[in-house]
């Protein structure tokens, strides 16, 4: 797993609202870093020590820098806090390269909608536009007010500044931008919408009449890995014959990193399968969203599933 990371370092960090942080990544040898398409995210190892995964807001046509923008969740673990609120420029960052699950098909014309920091993939993919000279598309941008606004100086001195709405509810739900006007006809456009689990629900609610194929999500939401009634358990590892331990307040995966394993990863969140480890006995309670029906009974995603009983063997 380790030698999968990339070293970067921020070279610029920038503060936007009391939750938001803009970054800018470059590589620590000053090499080029692996090429990315628009709507790619990468994986970051951030400083309270999870894995999370962040859209690169920037043009895939730039080698030297990958820029992320992180929303500190108040309500979460803390890893988006630890990125927002404990990294400065200087500090060295642990990455995996570039994968993309909200790729941008080739179209006449384009629809963004973007609440919040759902912005960051659909900025990637305005500069890709751009570059290629096509103009036709449009961008609805919701916050709640400019103050926490991510990239709104970008998006608004851009060469396509004329193709953005931004628009301002104050936090008040009588003040939300209509979007019906906009999906009420279906046409030839493809429409993407990365944003909060509301407007998400509502672009879904207001498309269901297009087209299946032009109407595209990004959500990296996770699945809620802890829970109030959760308690500690044993894991046996087959391999080693070792016990461990696992408070109620980790992982499984978490437990292991913090005894000296070195075991793989990526979202940590339950939506990507690169913890998937054999299971060998024991009854588990699964969270993840990646395992199928049959193959739970073999299978444990140790990133966010936990032990029904009070043991559970691994092949480890």
């Amino acid at each position: 797993m380790e030698s999968e990371f990339i070293k970067v370092v921020i070279t610029d960090k920038r503060l936007v609202g009391p939750d938001h942080g803009i970054l800018e990544l470059k590589p620590v040898d000053g090499s080029e870093l692996p090429t990315f398409s628009a709507g790619s995210h990468i994986g970051v190892r951030t400083p309270e020590g999870s894995m999370r995964q962040y859209s690169l807001a920037n043009s895939p046509l730039e080698r030297d820098r990958y820029l992320i923008a992180v929303r500190a969740d108040r309500v979460g673990r803390g890893a988006s806090r630890s990125m927002v609120e404990k990294t400065q420029a200087g500090d060295i960052l642990k990455i995996l390269p570039p994968e993309n699950n909200f790729e941008l098909v080739p179209a006449n014309e384009y629809l963004f909608i973007a609440g919040g920091i759902g912005i960051t993939p659909i900025l990637s993919m305005c500069h890709k536009l751009a570059a290629d000279g096509h103009q036709n598309f449009r961008v609805i941008y919701c916050t709640q007010s400019r103050e926490n606004t991510v990239f709104a100086d970008e998006l608004e001195t851009a060469d396509f500044a004329a193709n953005v709405i931004l628009h301002h509810d104050g936090g008040d739900p009588a003040h939300l931008y209509d979007l019906w006007p906009h999906l009420e006809q279906p046409t030839a456009a493809h429409v993407y919408c990365c944003g909060p689990k509301m407007m998400m629900e509502d672009v879904r609610d207001m498309s269901g009449h297009w087209p299946e194929q032009q109407i595209h999500f990004e959500d990296f939401k996770p699945v809620e890995v802890s829970q109030a009634d959760d308690r500690e358990f044993t894991v046996l590892l087959k391999k080693s014959g070792a016990r461990i331990t696992v408070p109620k307040n980790q992982t499984i995966l978490e437990t292991l990193r913090e005894r000296g394993y070195d075991l793989r990863s990526s979202c940590e969140s339950g939506t990507c399968g690169a913890c998937k480890t054999v299971l060998l006995d024991g009854d588990v309670e699964h969270r993840d969203l990646v395992l199928s029906d049959k193959e739970r009974d073999r299978f444990i995603m140790i990133c966010v599933s936990r032990a029904a009983d009070e043991e559970i063997t691994i092949d480890l």
